[in-house]
Formats: C-alpha cells, sequence, structure tokens
C-alpha cells in the first residue's frame, strides 16, 4: 500500500514595511510555508507476527531492492493490544533495511516507537493496495542513467529507476506506477501514476501519447486525475514545472 504524505519547507522572508511602529526588539521575521508532498509505503503487520515476518522475508528475497530507500508507514491497526514488544518488531524491520518513517493505530499502551518511528501518521487517508513484483520485469538498460521498459507495465506493478529517466513502450495501466530519477516517457496511455523527478530533479518532465493518469508529479508537485484539466484528456501531453505549480500542454 502506499501514501501521498506532505512535507514542509520553511522560508524566512524578512519584512520592513512596519519597522515604523514595532520596535526593533519585537520585530521578527514572518514565515512562508509551502506544501510538497512524497510517496510513502505502508506496511501492515498481521498477527502471528513471526508468521508475517517470514512472509516479508520471502517477499524480500524474491524482490530484493523493492524496500531499498523507500520511506514505509507502518500500520499497527491489526495488532493486539497485549502484543508484546512492538518497538522491536520496528527494530526487526529496520534491521532488514526497511526505513520507518511513522506509525499509525498504534495502542496508548505500547512504548519506545517514538524511538524508531516519531512521526504518527494517524488521519491520513486510506492506502490502495498493490502488488509487490515476485520478479525483475524483462528490461533494456540504454546506459547508466536511462532505463527502457520494452512491454506494457500491468496494473499493480512499480517501476523504479532513481537514476535517470524511464521509457516505456506500450501503457501504463490503472493501478500501475513508473518512478524515475529523471523523465519519464510513456508511448502509450498512461493510465496509471508517473512520478518523475524523484530526487530533486526540477527539471524532469513527463511525456505521453494518451493522458488518461490517475497522478503525475515532478519534484514532489502532482496533480490528481481531478486536478488535471478535462480537454488533455486522452491526448499527447507533456508535464513540467513552472515555479511550484505544474503545467501541463498538447504535443500536438
Amino acid at each position: 500500500m502506499q501514501r501521498y504524505l506532505r512535507r514542509y519547507q520553511l522560508t524566512i522572508t524578512p519584512r520592513t514595511w512596519y519597522a515604523g511602529w514595532v520596535s526593533t526588539a519585537d520585530s521578527r521575521p514572518f514565515i512562508r510555508v509551502r506544501g510538497r508532498s512524497f510517496m510513502a509505503l505502508v506496511l501492515a503487520p498481521e498477527p502471528p507476527v513471526e508468521d508475517w515476518l517470514d512472509s516479508l522475508d520471502s517477499q524480500i528475497n524474491r524482490s530484493p531492492a523493492f524496500f531499498a530507500g523507500r520511506p514505509v508507514v507502518l500500520d499497527l491497526g491489526a495488532l493486539p493490544s497485549e502484543q508484546p514488544d512492538v518497538a522491536g518488531l520496528l527494530q526487526r524491520l529496520n534491521s532488514r533495511g526497511i526505513r520507518i518513517i511513522g506509525t499509525e493505530g498504534a495502542h496508548p499502551s505500547w512504548q519506545g516507537l517514538e524511538a524508531w518511528a516519531p512521526l504518527h501518521a494517524n488521519g491520513t487517508r486510506p492506502a490502495r493496495s498493490i502488488d509487490v513484483p515476485d520478479e525483475r520485469r524483462p528490461v533494456q538498460t540504454q546506459d547508466g542513467t536511462s532505463l527502457l521498459i520494452d512491454e506494457p507495465v500491468r496494473s499493480g506493478q512499480s517501476i523504479v529507476f532513481e537514476r535517470g529517466d524511464v521509457s516505456v513502450v506500450g501503457s501504463v495501466a490503472s493501478g500501475a506506477e513508473v518512478i524515475a530519477g529523471g523523465s519519464i516517457h510513456v508511448y502509450g496511455a498512461l493510465r496509471g501514476r508517473a512520478i518523475a523527478g524523484l530526487t530533486g530533479n526540477n527539471r524532469a518532465r513527463i511525456f505521453c501519447r494518451k493522458l488518461e493518469a490517475e497522478l503525475l508529479a515532478i519534484d514532489g508537485v502532482y496533480q490528481t486525475a481531478d486536478d488535471m484539466n478535462a480537454k488533455l484528456r486522452g491526448k499527447a501531453v507533456q508535464a513540467w514545472l513552472d515555479g511550484e505549480a505544474m503545467m501541463l500542454a498538447t504535443l500536438d
């Protein structure tokens, strides 16, 4: 499962227009808050925890790179209130290379969670289930900074390439996602999610032959299907950033 959480950047902007009636000792700079987003997976342990961890280990063996570098929120709501050593569970996940950034659904009696996951994400919108791929999809790497996917990306599949651009020769189905450190090129219908500029590249772009996307994101700035201009649906489109705004335009 995954969520789109929000991070905030503070920009200090001094103001001088009120200096005539506010003393120097009392004057303070204004703080400008800007919302940004990032993607996080959600793991939901189920009892018995040892069996769940065994299943997780099997999944990691089949897809060793799936969790690498990806922030994870741990949904503890399915565990009973008397579950022993929940903080130890977070430590065991951390030892598996799973980067826990927060928890939700924790019971008030559980102690020590803050040491491993100080963020409590209760109240965020429900996450959507995704299928973790059991093996790497057949791909061709053009060079060290680009990746070519030579077949459609099916629903539930996740393509992650943080080193550069991703090109898909085919469509991206609803419920699928393509994540790139650089730009994304889809030579077919884009019905799922395209997330470009993952590592902070605000010059990345998204191109598709037919726009039917659930979500487009570049360097943390995103638009969902409801935000997109209806006149662009079904058209060949490119997306880019103009400052803090995402721009979409047809390629014709």
